[in-house]
């Protein structure tokens, strides 16, 4: 399709070195179902080594802006990442590493974006309360009618949150109805990064699976 088409492009030119990456993530395929472009403000959520950061921000363009922001619990993931980005020189791009538990960026984004990391929202004593929480941030982050992308390990139906902290999986159907409960629209979702021959019973970590969880990509919006 001509927007399949438009998202390769930064794929291709953003970073030549990660373009195996691309492939396996299904980069042009994802973006394209989260429907960003040029001139949209992003807020990419615990960037993990930065691939999406780097993509975001050349998709956006000139005329838009990515706040890439780690939690303040994940503070130390950001010292690798952090230096790294930095030495890019994105002009479209902020790195901040909370303080607290507000999630802030300058004004009102278009698209909230987080991978492989909302499971990881649950790990905390506060449970639920805080993936409640966490959502309810993420509604105020957004513009009216912005779009709130979640991209997580797939854990078995009904297992809920039980393997968040064990094999860092998710229930997808748990995901929906959390988002939901917080204000959001469920607007679709991408099989780009589904894999049926994963039986969600083992750590994403395992070596046997590693790299080809079964993952699932849901588009909520929040209503203008």
């Amino acid at each position: 399709s001509a927007a399949l088409r438009r998202a390769s492009s930064p794929c291709a030119s953003a970073r030549a070195d990660a373009q195996g990456d691309d492939a396996r993530r299904k980069a042009a395929e994802v973006l394209a179902f989260a429907g960003v472009g040029p001139g949209d403000e992003v807020v990419d959520f615990f960037p993990g080594a930065g691939y999406w950061t780097r993509i975001l921000s050349s998709t956006v363009g000139k005329a838009g802006h990515v706040y890439a922001i780690w939690p303040a619990a994940g503070a130390k993931y950001a010292e690798k990442t952090l230096p790294a980005l930095e030495a890019r020189h994105l002009a479209n791009t902020s790195l901040t590493v909370m303080s607290g538990p507000s999630i802030r960026a300058s004004e009102p984004v278009d698209l909230f974006w987080t991978v492989q990391n909302y499971h990881d929202v649950a790990n905390t004593p506060a449970g639920e309360a805080e993936i409640d929480a966490f959502n309810k941030q993420v509604f105020a982050a957004l513009k009216p009618g912005g779009t709130y992308v979640v991209i997580d390990h797939a854990d078995a139906p009904g297992s809920g949150l039980a393997g968040t902290s064990t094999r860092h999986r998710i229930d997808p159907a748990a995901v929906k109805a959390e988002v939901v409960k917080a204000g959001f629209v469920f607007d679709g979702e991408s099989d780009a990064l589904r894999n049926p021959a994963d039986d969600h019973s083992a750590a994403v970590f395992d070596p046997a699976i590693r790299g080809k969880t079964d993952q699932f990509v849901y588009r909520f919006r929040k209503p203008r």
